[in-house]
């Protein structure tokens, strides 16, 4: 990491999302959790239906409250046979207070013996500049939902997803290999293009 970086703010309490963005936008900021600044509120109501609109409402409630470049993401999983659920829905499927076994229960036993397991992750990046100029950049992967759970890394449906040409799950990948693909990956790496123009 270079000194004297401009401060990045993620609105995140997530360290496996911090990793991941830190490694990626290393050469342009010192990218911060927003468990790193006092009182920041952090109690949005995630209310609309698309990925990007929920990612926009994280970066603007931080950046009204710090007056710090941000960015926001907000990914779910997207499952063909569930008519696309649970979509923006995905880490409270199980309800408002439920784990990520929780959410991944349910959403096995509603797929069932369903023969078509096709599945995509999404990720939508807000991310507001220094002057408040706002921009989105998206990222997704195509997989499929296995019967079972299978490896023990990663977080959320990690381990029943298993990225298209590959035949492990996420959560039986090392973080490396799986920031190379994944659908945070890719929109981090839409905004570290977009910075290095």
């Amino acid at each position: 990491m270079k000194d004297n970086l401009p401060t990045l703010v993620f609105a995140t309490g997530n360290q496996k999302k911090l990793k991941e963005a830190r490694e990626i936008l290393k050469d342009f900021y010192e990218v911060k959790s927003i468990k790193e600044f006092d009182d920041v509120e952090d109690n949005w109501l995630e209310d609309k239906e698309t990925f990007s609109g929920n990612s926009l409402i994280k970066a603007r409630a931080v950046f009204g409250q710090l007056q710090l470049p941000v960015i926001a993401d907000d990914s779910g999983l997207s499952v063909e046979a569930l008519n696309n659920e649970p979509g923006v829905y995905s880490a409270r499927y199980a309800g408002e207070n439920a784990s990520d076994q929780d959410n991944l229960e349910l959403l096995l036993s509603n797929l069932g013996n369903e023969e078509n397991r096709t599945a995509r992750f999404i990720t939508a990046i807000s991310y507001i500049n220094n002057d408040g100029l706002e921009y989105l950049f998206d990222g997704e992967i195509l997989g499929s939902i296995t019967h079972e759970p299978k490896g023990g890394n990663g977080f959320g449906y990690d381990p029943i997803f298993i990225p298209k040409g590959y035949s492990e799950t996420f959560a039986q990948m090392d973080a490396e290999q799986k920031n190379s693909m994944s659908h945070r990956g890719k929109a981090l790496q839409a905004l570290l293009a977009f910075l290095e123009r």
